[in-house]
């Protein structure tokens, strides 16, 4: 083997070796001779510049300092510059928001406008000159001198709030504003403020300073539902922003930094004290004199009274809403902006349902320590016939039916028990109503009691806490219970619930949160016989010339199974029993068959009823934005009863419909039934009385009582007359207590049935 290669060549092969190590060797030691010498020669050249003692401390180490931190500053902002500019990849991003809607209702009557129309139809030159001054002295003073952000307004504006202890200048300029407007949300977060502050200066290096002064007039929202100056001096004043005066110009300029607290139509003593503010900057910019403003402050702007005026619009914001993601599916070729849109409202329906809410927050909102509710009635096709996001709507513009997340307490059980059914389990199916525990978590049954072995139509029935939890388990088999929940999950889903439900142990019983709309809507699967619907609210789209653009019933999402027709029908027949004789008793409707399930969350913080009939599904919740514990309210009292009344009104002249599973609605008792008469007036809508008596309400009764004893005895006493009957004796006391006064509790009256979680 060793005579296969010869010799000669092996030792051409290893001089070659040493000549190749060679080389390299003389090649690295002469580069490292000549970096030496380059760099000693650097050293020399830049020892010349050598600054040494205080001279190197004051001037180079700083600068050396401010430049490592300004690259690093650089790249830094360059990573926070790409999330702003993401926002910009939209080609039409002028045009996101530009839309401009007329509303109808299912019948073709206009309700209301939402949107607003970019044209050039009130140029910036034609706005008054008062209006532009005195948006400019107020919103941003500096506006044509800055690159879209006023370094030196927030430095003022960081100063002013420091020294007051809170805020009380704003440090957005204009520009940042628009930004705002165009692309991003009102949340404060410092996110938000640096791509704010991105997107501002790229503005300025799209638009002029003109166009963005000129969008901002048009794209603020001025509140009233108007967006813009001059819609909202049509709405404001009756009256284009072409012919305002000084005094109507300032109270415009000053709803900029609140359209809700400042609009005039709601608080006009706020409005005219903010437009003497933008008097104020008027003067101290130097834009007007004290005398040029006089006139305005002594006759200052009237709005027009609009307090009789009944838009639906929190209505009218959800569809909005909705309109803006449909234009979004429209070809890209498709450029019409005005659009007129038939929706699914019913005003008969909608303002019974803003009177109940009022009349019953009113009447028990105080002693129930409730201040707000929402409701959303909707027909099975999914069609929002009527919507109540909270109280008022000038008060705030939060649309608690739509945007608020709150934990469904038991009214989330009906997705559980439609997973029970779908897994082995039906009606008649036995579970025991006992201790149990996932882990620490040991869920507790309202009384801390437990039942014993109950079917599953007793325990929705009575609310009962623990068999769902034992459902969840039982499904997941050997999964766990995790598993089954990852079913329930499944079921919520299908029927519609999109909302984030996080997997907990406490998840069967409504611990997860949901919105109204989507909880109303969800509900509509079981009379549906297990398909399920999409809430929404637009019927029919057309463009302004009137062409149809879009229709629901063709273009709109088609119904899909989510259970199957049996599991529907069982739990509405499950649902009907919680009506009829369980926890939601104040729901039965005269001859009308209703099925639902009441809600109370922990500390009684959230209180629901969501039921349906064969026509419509509605949910009621009552509580408070800041979450904090109503007076013990519940399910069954004032959301069952809101539910009741705003569906006889529902149902007044239309076809009563069967549930599958129900059949025909019982007639209710004499009593019962003259008291839903009542309730069935939409101009007056009575709730019925509270569950409970209030620690105030029974001393009062405890007063009154001892008053009229008192009387009785002395009127009744032998041989005294009464001074007011001129000497005749006086007749025995006619007052009579009912038992239920004579032995009512500060806490309870003794009546009242006792009360259950549910």
């Amino acid at each position: 083997m060793r005579q296969i290669v010869p010799s000669e060549w092996k030792k051409r092969f290893r001089h070659f070796l040493l000549d190749l190590d060679a080389r390299i060797d003389s090649t690295l030691f002469s580069s490292a001779v000549g970096l030496r010498e380059l760099f000693e020669r650097y050293s020399t050249f830049m020892d010349r510049f050598y600054v040494g003692r205080w001279k190197r401390w004051v001037f180079i180490e700083p600068v050396s300092e401010a430049a490592t931190i300004g690259l690093a500053g650089m790249v830094l902002m360059l990573a926070l510059a790409v999330p702003a500019f993401r926002e910009t990849a939209d080609d039409d991003w002028l045009k996101k928001s530009d839309l401009a809607v007329s509303f109808l209702d299912r019948y073709g009557n206009p309700i209301g406008n939402r949107g607003i129309k970019h044209n050039d139809s009130i140029p910036l030159e034609e706005f008054p000159d008062n209006l532009i001054k005195a948006t400019l002295a107020t919103e941003d003073r500096r506006f044509y001198d800055h690159f879209g952000i006023d370094v030196a307004g927030t430095a003022r504006a960081l100063m002013t709030n420091a020294q007051a202890g809170g805020v009380r200048q704003g440090g957005s300029s204009i520009t940042q504003q628009l930004a705002k407007n165009l692309f991003l949300n009102n949340e404060r977060t410092i996110e938000r403020k640096v791509k704010e502050a991105f997107l501002a200066i790229w503005l300025e290096t799209r638009l002029t300073k003109n166009e963005i002064l000129k969008l901002y007039l048009d794209r603020a929202y001025m509140g009233g539902g108007t967006f813009g100056v001059d819609g909202a001096a049509h709405f404001y004043f009756n009256k284009s922003a072409r012919d305002v005066n000084l005094a109507e110009a300032a109270m415009l300029a000053g709803l900029f930094k609140a359209p809700t607290k400042y609009a005039p139509h709601i608080n006009l003593p706020a409005a005219r004290a903010r437009a003497n503010v933008v008097l104020d900057n008027l003067v101290d910019a130097g834009f007007m004199t004290e005398g040029q403003v006089f006139g305005a402050r002594r006759n200052p702007a009237n709005a027009v009274d609009r307090r009789d005026e009944n838009s639906p619009n929190y209505y009218l914001d959800y569809a909005f809403d909705e309109m803006r993601k449909l234009v979004l599916t429209l070809p890209k070729s498709y450029t019409e902006r005005v659009f007129v849109v038939r929706t699914a409202i019913d005003m008969n329906v909608q303002r019974a349902a803003e009177a109940t809410v009022e009349n019953q927050l009113r009447q028990f909102g105080r002693d129930y320590h409730a201040t707000q509710a929402a409701v959303v009635l909707a027909d099975l096709d999914g069609g929002v016939r009527a919507m109540v996001g909270g109280r008022d709507y000038g008060a705030s513009q939060f649309n608690r039916a739509v945007d608020a997340m709150r934990q469904p307490g038991s009214s989330f059980k009906p997705y559980v028990y439609a997973t029970a059914l779908m897994n082995g389990f039906t009606p008649k199916s036995i579970v025991v109503d006992g201790p149990v525990c996932i882990g620490n978590w040991c869920p507790q049954n309202y009384g801390r009691s437990y039942s014993g072995s109950v079917t599953l139509t007793q325990a929705i029935t009575r609310s009962i806490n623990v068999v769902p939890v034992k459902l969840s388990i039982a499904m997941g088999g050997k999964g766990g219970p995790r598993a089954g929940r990852a079913k329930i999950v499944e079921t919520a889903r299908k029927m519609g619930i999109t909302a984030p439900l996080v997997d907990t142990p406490s998840l069967p019983i409504g611990s997860t949160e949901v919105s109204v709309v989507e909880h109303a809507v969800a509900y509509a699967t079981f009379p549906n016989k297990g398909r399920s619907v999409k809430p929404h609210a637009v019927l029919e789209v057309r463009s302004g010339a009137g062409d149809l653009v879009w229709r629901w019933d063709r273009d709109g999402k088609k119904p899909t199974q989510a259970i199957p027709p049996t599991v529907a029908a069982d739990m509405a027949e499950m649902m009907s029993h919680v009506v009829d004789e369980g926890t939601a008793r104040r729901a039965r409707l005269d001859g009308i068959p209703a099925a639902g399930k009441t809600g109370t969350t922990n500390a009684f913080r959230d209180a629901w009823f969501v039921g349906y009939t064969g026509n419509f599904t509605m949910a009621v919740w009552y509580g408070n934005d800041d979450y904090s514990s109503t007076n013990r309210m519940t399910g069954g009292s004032l959301p069952a009863q809101t539910w009741h009344d705003i569906m006889v009104v529902a149902h007044q002249g239309v076809e009563i419909k069967d549930i599958p599973g129900i059949g025909p609605g019982k007639k209710l008792p004499p009593d019962a039934l003259a008291a839903a008469n009542a309730n069935a007036k939409a101009a007056e809508i009575n709730p019925g009385p509270p569950p409970i008596l209030t620690r105030r309400g029974a001393n009062i009764l405890v007063r009154v009582e001892k008053l009229f004893d008192e009387a009785a005895k002395t009127v009744a006493a032998p041989g005294k007359t009464s001074s007011s009957d001129n000497g005749k004796p006086a007749a025995p006391s006619a007052v009579a207590f009912p038992d239920s006064f004579a032995s009512a509790t500060p806490d309870r009256p003794a009546e009242a049935a006792p009360l259950r979680k549910n």
